[in-house]
């Protein structure tokens, strides 16, 4: 399978997922000069900044978010928050999607 449709449909597992875990998606595939943003979901009045990555492995996966990709992350969230005009509290979160399970983890950092 092509790596942009293995990444559109975990990307879409995720958004299921996080639905079902209370999160409203508010927006997807968000792009600007410095990079993009796979979700943005809202949960009791935080916002949530969700890199998406599948892989066979979790560790294959995990591994592919790197400080790098953080920095890139943070720039493109800085410059969304400011397009938008919110002031609210955002964290960065990771949602790792293989073929058995769904890992999310939340507030991930540099």
């Amino acid at each position: 399978m092509h790596t942009r449709a293995r990444g559109n449909i975990a990307e879409e597992r995720g958004c299921d997922y996080l639905r079902n875990k209370g999160f409203r998606i508010i927006d997807r595939n968000v792009y600007n000069r410095f990079g993009e943003i796979d979700i943005i979901a809202i949960k009791e009045d935080v916002i949530h900044f969700i890199e998406v990555k599948s892989a066979q492995t979790y560790e294959q996966a995990i591994n592919n978010i790197t400080p790098s990709k953080l920095q890139k992350l943070n720039r493109t969230i800085q410059t969304y928050l400011q397009q938008k005009r919110l002031n609210l509290d955002y964290c960065i979160d990771g949602l790792i999607v293989t073929d058995m399970k769904i890992e999310y983890i939340e507030n991930i950092t540099l």
